[in-house]
């Protein structure tokens, strides 16, 4: 019954008014209101504060910043083996493996649009086709900041708007097509080992979408957007394995896809896998 009821409420509530206050609520500097908040936060979710830069949570200026806390230098060390591909990000895999027909899987009984996924482009989607996906859920707990699984050249950054559904376990079991209809930033790499996604999928609650090199990507006006990074454009983005490239405001997830036959899942990650930023994964 409660989750029946938590899932209805997904479509009704005003996802965007909601998230876009808890936002304004996010950036609040008044130590009266942000400290109490995020020491209940810190203890709520047992977050572990001797890995940050920064071990005091009431130092942050905003229970934003607290939120893509920065960490010790060495706290998530790359593996040795240069071909090993690494987490994006702390969390729990939610689904990894085969992309299969033009279509992701999401959790039982759900899959989605590949095509949608990257934005409704399909000759982009073509490049993923008979690849590999990672689904990584970060939750509330979790380091926020979404890190390159390898080195790669940046083609294009694609903003799709949408629905701002909750991304835990049970939405993603009971909503259809939950990561091609929440709003997202689509990045598009090229890598030694051919076109690289790193998908920024947004969630209830979630107040902003960074990266590195445009700053505020979410929230954005209605519509798909998208931006050319290639030298044709006028840039050149080059960012190594392991370096930040993104980070949430509040809770998500981060989808990485490949294309054919040019990588392989680790075997001993399934459903619900602990991973962390860094881990090699493939």
């Amino acid at each position: 019954m409660k989750k029946d009821l938590f899932i209805a409420l997904q479509y009704l509530l005003p996802h965007h008014l909601i998230s876009r206050g808890a936002g304004l609520l996010a950036e609040c500097k008044i130590p009266a209101i942000k400290n109490p908040f995020t020491n209940w936060f810190v203890k709520q979710y047992g977050i572990d504060m001797s890995e940050a830069q920064e071990e005091n949570p009431e130092a942050y200026a905003t229970f934003n910043d607290f939120f893509t806390r920065a960490l010790k230098d060495g706290m998530r060390p790359l593996p040795e083996d240069e071909k090993a591909i690494v987490c994006p990000a702390d969390g729990a895999i939610s689904q990894i493996g085969d992309i299969k027909y033009n279509r992701v899987f999401q959790a039982k009984g759900h899959d989605y649009s590949l095509t949608e996924l990257v934005g409704g482009d399909p000759e982009l989607a073509r490049e993923f086709e008979e690849g590999k996906f990672a689904t990584v859920y970060l939750s509330p707990r979790d380091y926020h900041r979404v890190h390159m699984p390898v080195k790669g050249t940046l083609r294009k950054m694609i903003h799709v708007p949408g629905r701002l559904f909750s991304v835990n376990q049970t939405t993603a079991e009971n909503v259809p097509r939950l990561f091609a209809r929440n709003e997202r930033a689509v990045c598009i790499f090229d890598t030694e080992r051919g076109p690289m996604a790193v998908i920024l999928v947004g969630a209830m609650i979630v107040a902003s979408i960074e990266t590195v090199w445009a700053g505020l990507v979410t929230p954005h006006k209605r519509g798909v957007k998208t931006y050319d990074y290639t030298p044709e454009g006028n840039h050149s983005i080059v960012l190594e394995r392991g370096a930040e490239m993104g980070r949430f405001k509040l809770g998500s997830t981060a989808i990485v896809l490949f294309g054919k036959d040019q990588v392989e899942w680790a075997e001993s990650l399934g459903e619900t896998s602990p991973v962390r930023m860094g881990q090699a994964i493939g």
